[in-house]
């Protein structure tokens, strides 16, 4: 059975007492070795050098009240009991060189005592784990009972035992963690076990978070997700600032960020705050951060460590305390090893980093996201919308497919929805609308692919015969048809297809060889001559 070890400050008013009246006075210290269901072991007090006499005063006074309690005064030099800082690190090297033995001891932490900064950085180092133990509270005896030892309350502060305020906690967290993905209820393990981490960073943390993905993914939206929830906490009093550092440039780009005093260029006639400044106690959002420039980001490095940075023109510092999302499309490490991006600031803004996934890598979002946006479009304009079943059908057997490349992510699909929504005349969206919709993102993805092979592919066969032959196949196949728009005729193709393999046969018939390579793709030499 486990010892019970009480740890606790001496009480300057509560523990003292004259000689004549100590028996009869409730003193928390004392009394607390006197409780009947209760045998304490051994007893940490805690106290100021300057009142050693009194805690000497309570040891002996605690011995004779229970001779099994062993007390061990230890003495703690605090200057100002009320300075929470300076009590919180006393009491910090306490208890990281206490020898804490929580097989064989059970510590019951006595905040009955001590000043109320003192309770409070005991409750702290407890619920962080630091001091292990319960919180231990006394109450004075009644009337009726005075003279006796009063009674106590143990309080476990580890809330995963208590189902209530467990499903409380559970509940808060599920509310937050459905915020930062604006209410939608997003299917994909990894993106929801990044979003769970997320959160518990943003409410515990205010170092730099670096989100990285493709254009399109959301880290903006999820950038000003993070301060929402922290503002929603309390945590932060100050604005969202969003900046695209591409926009940057120059002394414009330096101007804009830090701010200037008047006369610090050409063009400057009056004094100019900053970006950075108007985030103060709030949150920046820095995208495409590596666009900034070499001395944009030594100023960002510094203005991020020490809270302040210098505006141009100016001598006297600006003070700016706020927390920094960066995003970026690029792989920062890349950039460094070509000397085009700080490893110091990388560094700094590195200690929190997420890559956000691609539609593409979370197919099983994207029907939820489409209902959300139907929703946002349907709030927005005050008319519900929806699809029929047939063309609901279509369009999400087209978004799940490898012919949607949503290069551009959800901006794709929002712009997609919101044509659909748009389109439809009341408040059904049709098969119509969808196939119409369907041709145009392969119009525009087909466009902006760039791809000299597909192009060439695409000029002579529909799409969906080109989805029907292996990718690994398809290159071959646009170069043939490129040699034949670029011969006479078939022979002449031929001969030029086939220039190595026929040194190597007694007889060949090139134009034969190349009929039939071209019909197993439903192709002839009159779809390439036209």
């Amino acid at each position: 059975m486990k010892q019970s070890v009480a740890i606790g400050f001496l009480g300057i008013n509560l523990d003292s007492g004259k000689s004549a009246d100590r028996w009869t006075k409730w003193r928390p210290t004392v009394d607390l070795c006197r409780m009947e269901d209760l045998v304490i072991a051994r007893y940490e007090l805690l106290c100021d050098p300057k009142y050693s006499a009194l805690a000497e005063t309570v040891a002996a006074d605690i011995r004779t009240a229970s001779p099994e309690t062993e007390v061990i005064i230890n003495e703690l030099y605090i200057d100002n009991p009320w300075d929470l800082e300076e009590v919180y690190e006393v009491l910090f090297d306490f208890v990281d060189l206490y020898p804490f033995d929580t097989d064989t001891e059970d510590y019951l932490l006595n905040i009955t005592t001590g000043t109320h900064v003192t309770q409070i950085c005991m409750f702290l180092l407890n619920e962080a784990r630091f001091l292990p133990g319960r919180i231990l509270q006394l109450t004075p005896p009644r009337r009726a009972e005075r003279g006796g030892p009063g009674s106590y309350d143990i309080i476990d502060l580890d809330l995963s035992k208590y189902d209530n305020i467990a499903d409380r906690f559970r509940s808060a967290k599920e509310q937050d963690t459905a915020f930062l993905k604006s209410g939608i209820p997003t299917r994909n393990p990894a993106f929801n076990a990044m979003i769970d981490e997320i959160e518990q960073v943003a409410i515990r943390t205010t170092n730099p978070v670096l989100l990285f993905g493709e254009t399109g993914t959301g880290k903006g939206n999820l950038a000003r997700r993070i301060y929402e929830l922290k503002k929603r906490r309390h945590q932060i009093e100050g604005d969202f600032i969003s900046i695209n550092c591409a926009t940057l440039r120059g002394e414009g780009a330096m101007s804009a960020l830090f701010g200037h005093k008047r006369g610090a260029y050409a063009g400057a006639t009056k004094d100019r705050e900053g970006l950075l400044r108007a985030a103060h106690k709030g949150v920046v959002f820095l995208d495409e951060i590596e666009a900034l420039g070499p001395d944009e980001q030594a100023m960002i490095l510094g203005a991020i460590e020490d809270k302040a940075f210098y505006p141009l023109g100016g001598d006297k510092a600006v003070r700016s305390d706020f927390q920094l999302i960066a995003g970026t499309a690029e792989d920062l490490a890349e950039r460094v090893s070509k000397g085009t991006f700080r490893a110091d600031l990388l560094a700094r803004i590195n200690m929190w980093s997420y890559e956000l996934p691609s539609l593409s890598q979370r197919k099983e979002d994207i029907a939820p996201n489409i209902d959300y946006e139907l929703a946002k479009f349907g709030t927005r304009h005050n008319r519900k919308i929806s699809f029929n079943k047939e063309a609901r059908n279509a369009y999400l057997k087209f978004a799940l497919s490898g012919e949607a490349k949503w290069q551009a992510n959800f901006r794709d699909l929002t712009a997609s929805v919101t044509r659909l929504c748009t389109f439809a005349g009341g408040t059904r969206i049709g098969l119509d609308l969808v196939e119409r919709e369907i041709e145009r993102l392969r119009r525009t993805w087909r466009h902006a692919a760039a791809n000299p092979a597909e192009e060439l592919l695409l000029s002579v066969m529909g799409h969906e015969r080109i989805m029907q032959i292996d990718p690994f196949d398809r290159p071959g196949l646009a170069n043939v048809i490129r040699v034949c728009r670029q011969s006479d005729n078939l022979s002449d193709a031929g001969r030029k297809l086939y220039a190595v393999s026929r040194t190597q046969r007694k007889s060949t018939n090139d134009s034969d060889r190349l009929k039939k390579y071209l019909a197993k793709y439903g192709l002839s030499w009159g779809d390439l001559a036209a």
